[in-house]
């Protein structure tokens, strides 16, 4: 306490005291009382970095209006850094093959292995070269709300037309809380909401979303939690994309949901079009699941990133902690090529299992 011997001190206990504000600055102290930190919250309060110009944005109903959306894959080069010759096939691609959306970035694109100066360059990369010809949503969430809102404010400033945002995992926080932290960004754009309590260790409970859904900003959600609490949102008038490839047929054709933000649209963009477009066809849907059923074998995006190098659409090369799948997987996902015919599937080479040593792990890049 000697140190602070001159400054002024306000007793608020015996044991807790502070410097009073009265000596500093020449500012008045206006009370001795400890003020509630609510009164501290001051909402939207950050550099304004997206322009006010409204011409380029993207309505809302443009967002909800999509049904195949595309969790997009980054692709590799050798020493780690991204192949955007490759990164730009696999999109065209995509635009070629009826897919309406692509998500950037997001847990598919690898954005956790991503540095946010690389992240927001992916997005604004994407926008600049497809904007014109498919909506480019950004993963620009984070369980740091501080991160969130500068990503978000970045993401809108290179033309992002959407922002994805997750719930904050791990450091999981209370239901006032994941309202506060989404509405910190909603204001921005047209945002959706991700939930995939899987992943994060927390639902995201439709009392947090009817709350946000007075914002005409959301679009909707992604929903992982199954299609009951998909057909709870769509009969409240919240649009749904099912977040599991396995459910879309049926969230999409007996649930109410709008669409799909899909994995497996990586690889058979055609069908997975078909499957949200033209009606119930269970036939179809049944000869797609065995091909879902591989691809999350493993954490997505493993089977992903080891399906696009097999059928040489991408480099073998993945960022640690990723690793490749064995090679029965590979045999495995061969055969189902061969079954659902190689002239569904993106790319033009013939597909091959691969030797474990022509794949390459990257630790540091």
């Amino acid at each position: 306490m000697a140190a602070l011997k001159g400054y002024g001190l306000c007793s608020m206990d015996s044991a807790l005291q502070f410097p009073c504000p009265k000596r500093f600055n020449g500012y008045k102290r206006r009370s001795s009382k400890w003020v509630s930190p609510t009164a501290a919250v001051v909402p939207n309060f950050h550099l304004p970095m997206r322009s006010l110009e409204v011409k380029n944005r993207t309505n809302t109903d443009d967002i909800k209006a999509l049904r195949v959306i595309t969790a997009i894959k980054t692709p590799y080069l050798p020493d780690g850094r991204f192949d955007l010759e490759a990164y730009d096939d696999l999109v065209n691609i995509q635009i070629q093959n009826g897919a309406e959306g692509v998500i950037v970035g997001g847990t598919t694109g690898e954005g956790q292995l991503m540095s946010w100066d690389e992240h927001i360059m992916l997005i604004g990369h994407t926008v600049n070269c497809f904007g014109g010809s498919i909506k480019v949503i950004g993963n620009t969430g984070s369980n740091c709300t501080r991160e969130a809102i500068h990503a978000t404010e970045q993401g809108f400033a290179v033309g992002m037309h959407a922002a994805l945002h997750i719930n904050p995992y791990y450091g999981k926080t209370s239901i006032e809380g994941l309202i506060a932290h989404f509405q910190s960004v909603l204001h921005m754009g047209p945002t959706i909401i991700y939930n995939v309590p899987a992943r994060t260790g927390q639902d995201i409970p439709p009392r947090v979303i009817f709350k946000l859904s007075q914002s005409p900003n959301l679009a909707g959600v992604k929903e992982c939690v199954g299609n009951k609490r998909v057909e709870e949102y769509t009969e409240n008038g919240v649009v749904v994309w099912s977040g599991n490839d396995d459910e879309c047929h049926d969230s999409r054709w007996d649930y109410g949901a709008t669409g799909v933000i899909s994995v497996t649209s990586n690889l058979v963009p055609g069908l997975m079009r078909k499957l949200m477009f033209e009606g119930r066809n269970s036939s179809l849907n049944s000869k797609l699941l065995p091909l879902m059923s591989w691809l999350f074998h493993e954490p997505n995006p493993i089977g992903l990133n080891t399906a696009l190098a097999q059928l040489g659409v991408s480099r073998p090369v993945f960022r640690l902690p990723c690793a490749p799948l064995p090679l029965s997987k590979r045999l495995e996902f061969v055969k189902l090529v061969k079954e659902i015919g190689r002239e569904h599937f993106v790319g033009e080479k013939d597909v091959q299992a691969l030797d474990d040593d022509d794949f390459i792990l990257i630790a540091r890049y």
